[in-house]
């Protein structure tokens, strides 16, 4: 006996039973109580075989097609694509849609769950740079590619905004998100929408809050150069050039002439304020200990305690300006101590 002939029998056979897992109402069989509609627990997550569903090799092109692009199921793909006739635009926003309805209604569900965990995101491009933070509840989470995506377009959309200020720089220029002004945020030139509805469509994929909690961009004139850093920093080929970890700092530093090591000097720096935790730049009057801890150059250097990170950056022959600090959690924890 063929499969979809023991399953039709099962169907018959099963009183009150409409559906099977995988298969959609079925019109062409009896019902149990006569004028009962067949339905399906969740319409959008079954289906059932249209008139353009044949074994043609073309068809099953456009299934594969459709789930490598998209990354939905099998079942959901075909669904889509028996809805929309077989029109490949169509289903694809036909799934992302269905998907956004199911991402709101999880996120409405999950609202006011803590998320401590999430990803330290660091773009920079030309002579801007952006730090983004999202978060979600567990670390497993933040580990999923599919999150890291999430934090890889809210660095796009936050880049993106930055370059579209128009600005004569004579010197630095800094600035800051908070989670509603980053929201509101247009996804970019290649997605429609806000980011607000990404956050909705991954929270419906993996199930856990997020939040979209800050960002912060900087741009810098010539004569000036951006040192970055993130701690434990993950890299992924599919990510371009975006870095995660768990802490992330950009300083601001402002130069007579170039310097060849500019890049690992920066590196330094920003290690130093993911590791000291400055609240301030300070000047280089500055006496070490007392108040002056907190700030930069009157602190002790962290790779070398020996001088104070005044007295190397001058032997470098650099000035710090300005930096940002982002840890992840960080506001979450500050929320709960008040």
């Amino acid at each position: 006996m063929s499969l979809l002939r023991s399953l039709r029998l099962r169907l018959v056979a099963r009183p009150g039973s409409c559906s099977v897992q995988g298969f959609g109402p079925r019109t062409d069989l009896p019902s149990v109580k006569a004028g009962a509609p067949l339905q399906s627990p969740q319409p959008w997550l079954t289906f059932h075989a249209g008139p353009w569903l044949s074994s043609s090799a073309s068809s099953k092109e456009l299934l594969m097609k459709l789930r490598r692009k998209t990354g939905y199921s099998f079942v959901n793909c075909k669904k889509a694509l028996e809805t929309c006739g077989g029109n490949l635009k169509q289903a694809e926003s036909w799934l992302h849609e269905q998907a956004q309805k199911e991402g709101w209604s999880k996120a409405a569900k999950l609202h006011g769950r803590k998320t401590k965990e999430g990803l330290i995101g660091l773009l920079q491009e030309g002579n801007t740079t952006v730090l983004v933070e999202v978060n979600c509840e567990t670390d497993f989470v933040s580990r999923n590619i599919k999150f890291q995506q999430l934090v890889q377009q809210v660095a796009f959309g936050t880049m993106l905004h930055c370059q579209s200020l128009k600005d004569q720089l004579s010197t630095y220029s800094k600035g800051f998100l908070n989670s509603s002004e980053l929201s509101e945020l247009p996804t970019g030139p290649e997605r429609e929408g806000s980011l607000k509805e990404q956050l909705a469509l991954a929270i419906g994929k993996l199930g856990e809050n997020m939040t979209l909690k800050r960002a912060a961009w900087v741009k810098v004139p010539i004569g000036f150069y951006v040192g970055s850093y993130v701690h434990g920093d993950t890299h992924s080929p599919s990510l371009h050039n975006l870095l995660l970890g768990k802490y992330g700092a950009v300083v601001i530093c402002e130069t007579s002439e170039p310097k060849a090591n500019l890049g690992d000097l920066g590196r330094r720096l920003g290690q130093h304020v993911v590791g000291m935790a400055p609240l301030s730049v300070g000047s280089l009057d500055d006496e070490p200990g007392g108040e002056a801890e907190t700030k930069m150059l009157a602190q002790p250097y962290l790779l070398d305690p020996s001088i104070t990170l005044g007295q190397y950056v001058q032997a470098q022959g650099v000035s710090v300006v300005d930096f940002v600090r982002f840890e992840c959690g960080e506001a979450e924890e500050e929320a709960e101590a008040d």
